[in-house]
């Protein structure tokens, strides 16, 4: 109610009821407009037949028993399910809406939600997943409305449920989805990075800056929306692995620097701007770090953000408010203030959850670590997997300033020499460690049935790890190969510069690229990541026979 009532205030309207008795009166005129445009008078009398089939068939649920076999004529492969199903529905509706104008646009809306999904692949599954949404939204009847009166919604809804049950979650937990099924590029290409940042920058344009809230939700919506767009992509077909993974980045990336600004005109209006060295530089001298699928440009639908907060902190100095703190305590309280936003439960969710333990000293060390500290610890104090955990890491919004203070940072520590041997010991161990921990069986049990896509022997991890120790130990000679922080272009410059075979190298690349479309694949039918190890045996076997070459 109370968006509904901004929504109101914004049209110009003292009242939603108001607003929406108007919205409702001109939306049914242009209803029957619309339908009157496209129906022909020879397909009319057919689709009417079409529907009363299913108005009836719903309509018998309450008064008939052997409904079976008009189910499986109808498309259902499992009837004693469906009624099941629908007779609990059938009851949650009774006891929630009574017979109330809800009740009646329900009754409008299950016969044509029960003719889309009998046009399904597995009609049974795909009603199940929407019958748990038609639950979810009893009581918000405009949503009801919304997919009666738009056919191609409620078609774009069903299509989307059927193909995955981790949209099918995520649109019931937020039904204020919906309005992306309105969208007629849903299963269209995304938009760039400059397009989604200047689309957030607008709707936050709109919002107060002192209604956290709203800020957060704004957030939070924009995120959901985008990411629907993503998968709706993928699953169209439309849309390759690498760019799935590309977008999927660009949108966290264009949200924390959001985040980033909101965190700090907060802090700024509490304790006043940190003091700088030289005044004439307007700069925030913060950056934010990502590691891992951030840092690699290889997010995926459920990715958490590895995170380091670096900032150029000048400790003898402080702020300029009327609450005046050291600067120290300035950046402690806006990393402090980025993580809540990015924490905080809202009705749309968490934004994202962040992991920071890859900072100096994890979760032991400064918050917020100054770029000489950061250098000093990753040389004294780091330990090799911190060296590997450094190549896929890069800034990903900040001042440009500390950015560039990071990059040359981490091309010297990465070209640093290093005993080779020392080095595969090492990460020998740690893959060792990994594959007792988090693999399906230990290595000696390699012919398991179930192969774990990413920590099994022959998966991701043993590509990552490849391309990680190749980086440690030839980066000296090589500085080329510290260059990107994503495994497919670390493989191609490592082909370029004769380090490894064409051969290798594409066949990890093509290995990589396999593995995480299949992962992709799983997250969006929210499985884990175990297949049938059958499905990746000429791949794994690969996979392994390089890494014996390279790490053995």
């Amino acid at each position: 109610d109370a968006e509904r009532l901004r929504v109101a205030f914004f049209m110009g309207f003292t009242n939603w009821d108001g607003f929406y008795a108007q919205l409702d009166k001109h939306r049914q005129v242009v209803s029957k407009c619309f339908a009157s445009a496209i129906s022909s008078a020879e397909d009319e009398p057919s689709q009417r037949q079409t529907d009363q089939v299913w108005y009836e068939l719903w309509e018998s649920l309450e008064t008939e028993d052997q409904l079976d076999e008009r189910f499986i004529q109808l498309g259902y492969d499992n009837p004693e399910q469906v009624l099941s199903s629908l007779k609990a529905t059938l009851q949650s509706i009774s006891n929630k809406v009574g017979q109330t104008e809800g009740r009646q646009r329900i009754d409008k809306l299950m016969p044509l939600l029960l003719a889309e999904v009998a046009k399904q692949a597995d009609p049974c599954e795909c009603l199940q997943r929407l019958l748990q949404f038609i639950e979810s939204v009893l009581r918000r009847t405009c949503y009801l409305v919304l997919l009666i009166e738009n056919p191609q919604a409620l078609t774009k809804l069903v299509s989307l449920f059927a193909a995955s049950p981790w949209i099918a979650e995520e649109i019931t937990n937020f039904p204020i989805l919906l309005d992306q099924l309105l969208d007629s590029g849903i299963y269209e290409l995304p938009p760039e990075r400059d397009e989604l940042k200047s689309e957030l920058s607008q709707q936050l344009a709109r919002v107060a800056e002192d209604d956290q809230e709203q800020l957060m939700d704004t957030l939070r919506y924009f995120k959901m929306a985008h990411i629907l767009n993503v998968a709706a992509s993928e699953i169209s077909g439309k849309l390759p692995l690498m760019k799935v993974s590309d977008y999927l980045t660009y949108i966290a990336e264009v949200v924390l620097d959001q985040v980033v600004k909101i965190a700090w005109r907060q802090i700024v209006a509490k304790y006043g701007s940190p003091a700088r060295c030289n005044n004439a530089i307007d700069d925030t001298q913060f950056a934010i770090i990502g590691y891992g699928k951030l840092g690699g440009i290889e997010m995926g639908y459920g990715s958490d953000l590895d995170l380091v907060f670096i900032a150029d902190i000048k400790s003898n100095l402080v702020t300029d408010g009327d609450m005046s703190v050291p600067n120290s305590i300035f950046y402690l309280r806006l990393g402090q203030r980025i993580i809540h936003i990015l924490h905080t439960r809202t009705s749309l969710g968490q934004l994202y959850e962040t992991d920071m333990r890859l900072r100096p000293d994890g979760n032991a060390g400064e918050l917020v670590c100054t770029i000489s500290a950061f250098k000093h610890y990753q040389a004294r104090s780091a330990w090799t997997w911190e060296h590997q955990a450094l190549v896929r890491a890069r800034p990903v919004v900040g001042s440009e300033m500390v950015a560039q203070q990071f990059i040359t940072a981490r091309q010297e520590i990465l070209c640093e020499p290093r005993d080779a041997d020392m080095v595969r010991r090492q990460v020998n161990e740690m893959r060792d460690k990994m594959v007792a921990h988090l693999g399906t069986k230990p290595e000696k049990s390699i012919k398991s049935e179930l192969f774990h896509l990413k920590q099994d022997p022959g998966g991701i991890v043993d590509i990552e790890f490849m391309v990680q120790y190749a980086v440690l130990v030839w980066a000296h000679k090589h500085p080329a190969i510290v260059r990107y922080t994503d495994n497919i272009r670390i493989l191609e410059t490592l082909q370029a510069e004769g380090l490894f075979s064409d051969g290798d190298s594409n066949a990890l690349i093509e290995a990589y690229k396999q593995y995480r479309a299949m992962g992709h694949r799983l997250a969006l039918q929210q499985r884990p990541h175990m297949i049938a190890a059958a499905d990746f045996d000429e791949i794994r076997d690969v996979v392994r026979g390089l890494w014996r070459k390279l790490l053995t």
